[in-house]
């Protein structure tokens, strides 16, 4: 039996080096490239957005009809540079032809996410006031560990394109509750903003808590399993089994991350956008798995070929869908054009190749004596869900006219297919860039040509006859998979602070008190309980230590020089057992109970695009390294910038500041700006 193959073109071969750290933010590798310039686009769009502010808040200010005639004319140029902006940034997302395999064949290209920005942040000021602060211990002795985090969320900015890359997201990811427990108090604010740019439009959004940084890394995993997937070399089973996986996990952590956070305030990371992104990915998916059934060659036989219709009815079936909520709002409004064009080429496409399988099993093959009529008419009639009237499968299998008449009938849907996909593939410029994707287009449109030509009569009169509609189906479908890398085991960096059941921001407790414990008939008055630290219980109130200030349910820190904030009770018992005449002192600590009031929620919303932006991230400079200096200043004709007039809603956010002085009160709830904006929540959603 002879093999019909899938056309591919030649590509020449390139090598990009990847480290296991993160990559070399400096390497100058068609990723690393456009990540940069992914980086310096997000900085004009934060430019131009700062001088519209400015003028619209002038315009507002003045009477003056010359000031004003000149405000507006400002007003036009900037938006114009914003449009200009958001156009090479719908580039940059354009820009897949970077992410595809290097190796000598290509297959059709594949659309990878690109990696969501952020800023720099320097958590050692703040992390060491907040040590001496609430812990009591020297913040300066935590030097390395404020490093190493920083180190490791620094790396992050550049993961390698491997598993390597996706495990260092997920150790800085295992890392962000640890530190939230540490240094993130529901009763006050750090003054941390966390800054990220949204991959669809630049705007950039900021938090003082960890919930956009949560949710921006977990965006970056499944981003990063996209770019896996579309580099792997699809001419192998290894290489498509590795995109298959790659795909299907990213859409596993997109969903994660769609039902975990749903308030993120970030336009790419909304439920709408994120589900057209799963479903992105499992098309890409399952048009992998159809390469790979494809792959060892279509075997030219009636049933393997009317299986392939189906496979690729499947495929074009889940690209039409995912173009459908591509176009659907507020989704089109930022989608690039380029992604809703590629999935209505693939949609014809695929489509098309269905209908040559049709017409090559009904055209190449009559049936003959040693043919199953019974399994032939049963496969037919599962691939149409309806047949032309008075028409049956026996008839058409039977009777050799009707079956060159359904054929051809296919054959010419999937010429016309063909055609509209190379129409709509000339619409898009950035399309137009794809050589090889042309070539296979073009490959197939020939090959349906030819297909044709062979079966033309030129004594028959022109068959109006409509080819039916073939039944999707699929023996492998993609299925969303959640990775095992979302959930790394790691060790707490600030782990020498103490167990976290006891030393976490929530937990207030008194300064460590010294207590000297002197042991009378070898009885120390009190017992111990627990695991770690261990916690004083029976205490006799007549003992010396009692009188000394030792409390009922006092946590022990500290025996002699010995930190034992992580030992159990038979180790403490260890060191106080061999306690000579002269005692030994001991640190203890008490637990306070309180219950402050909640700080306002630190939340940056944005309305619709593109007149839009975070308002605490333009309040300061990019340039301004001092973190003490960092202060969001009270101006009400800059919160209330314009959106008043033009969005209605009732739900209103304040935004609370930081207070980085460490000399907050504990129960004093943070200064907070007035009410910003209204915002209107379809806008987002």
């Amino acid at each position: 039996a002879s093999c019909c193959f899938l056309p591919s073109v030649v590509k020449p071969h390139l090598c990009c080096a990847v480290s296991q750290s993160g990559c070399n933010p400096f390497a100058q590798t068609g990723r690393s490239k456009l990540q940069n310039k992914r980086a310096s686009v997000n900085q004009q769009i934060i430019k131009q957005m700062r001088m519209r502010a400015g003028a619209e808040n002038l315009l507002k200010a003045t009477s003056n009809n010359k000031v004003k005639e000149m405000v507006l004319l400002e007003l036009s140029y900037v938006n114009s540079n914003l449009q200009l902006l958001m156009g090479q940034l719908e580039g940059l997302n354009s820009s897949v032809e970077v992410y595809q395999n290097t190796q000598e064949t290509a297959n059709i290209p594949l659309i990878a996410l690109g990696l969501k920005e952020t800023k720099d942040i320097d958590f050692s000021t703040l992390f060491k006031d907040f040590i001496l602060e609430h812990y009591s211990e020297d913040g300066n002795s935590f030097e390395d560990e404020i490093a190493d985090l920083m180190d490791l969320r620094q790396a992050c900015r550049t993961p390698s394109r491997d598993e390597a890359g996706v495990e260092l997201l997920a150790k800085y990811f295992s890392h962000l509750p640890l530190m939230e427990s540490r240094f993130f108090s529901p009763s006050r604010q750090t003054g941390i903003f966390f800054t990220w740019y949204d991959s669809f439009t630049g705007v950039p959004l900021c938090q003082q808590n960890l919930s956009l940084e949560k949710a921006s890394v977990l965006f970056n995993m499944a981003a990063l399993y996209s770019q896996i997937g579309t580099r792997s070399d699809r001419q192998t089973i290894a290489g498509l089994e590795e995109a298959i996986s790659s795909f299907q996990k990213s859409s596993g952590i997109l969903n994660h991350l769609k039902e975990t956070h749903t308030h993120t305030p970030s336009y790419d990371m909304s439920p709408a956008m994120l589900s057209m992104l799963i479903r992105m990915m499992l098309a890409q998916a399952q048009e992998c798995l159809f390469e790979k059934t494809a792959l060892p060659g279509i075997r030219n036989q009636f049933y393997s070929l009317m299986k392939m219709a189906q496979e690729a009815a499947k495929v074009s079936e889940i690209y039409d869908q995912l173009h459908q909520s591509m176009i659907q709002t507020p989704i089109k409004d930022n989608v690039p054009f380029f992604w809703s064009t590629m999935s209505q080429v693939k949609t014809n496409h695929y489509r098309s190749m269905a209908h040559y399988f049709a017409a090559s099993a009904l055209l190449d093959h009559q049936l003959s004596l040693s043919d199953d009529e019974d399994q032939q008419e049963k496969t037919l009639s599962q691939v149409y869900d309806r047949l032309p009237e008075g028409r049956s499968p026996l008839d058409i299998l039977k009777r050799k006219d009707e079956r060159e008449r359904i054929g051809k009938a296919h054959i010419r849907r999937a010429i016309l297919g063909h055609e509209e996909a190379l129409r709509i593939f000339g619409l898009c410029h950035h399309l137009n860039k794809l050589e090889a994707l042309q070539e296979i287009l073009k490959a197939s449109h020939q090959r349906s040509l030819n297909k044709c030509s062979e079966n033309e009569d030129e004594e028959e009169f022109t068959d109006y006859t409509e080819a039916p509609d073939i039944i999707s189906k699929t023996e492998h479908k993609a299925e969303m998979e959640v990775p095992a890398t979302t959930k790394v085991k790691v060790t707490d960096f600030f782990q020498r602070l103490g167990p976290l059941s006891v030393f976490s921001a929530k937990q207030r407790w008194t300064a460590p008190r010294t207590i000297h414990l002197c042991p009378e008939d070898r009885d120390l008055g009190f017992t111990l309980k627990g695991e770690t630290p261990v916690q004083v219980v029976s205490l006799d109130p007549l003992c010396r230590a009692a009188a000394d200030g030792l409390k009922e349910s006092d946590y022990i820190v500290a025996v002699g020089d010995t930190d034992c904030k992580w030992m159990g009770v038979s180790d403490v018992m260890r060191l106080l057992k061999d306690v000579d005449e002269e005692g030994i002192d001991i640190q203890v600590i008490s637990i306070m109970d309180s219950n402050p009031p909640m700080p306002t929620k630190s939340a940056t919303f944005c309305g619709n695009l593109p007149k839009t932006y975070s308002m605490i991230c333009l309040a300061y400079d990019d340039d301004d390294k001092n973190p003490k200096s960092r202060k969001v200043t009270k101006k009400s004709s800059f919160l209330s910038w314009g959106l008043k007039n033009r969005l209605k809603s009732a739900s209103t956010l304040s935004l609370p500041t930081a207070d980085h002085s460490g000399a907050l009160p504990w129960n004093k709830p943070c200064p907070t700006f007035p009410s910003s904006s209204t915002y209107n929540d379809s806008a987002l959603y």
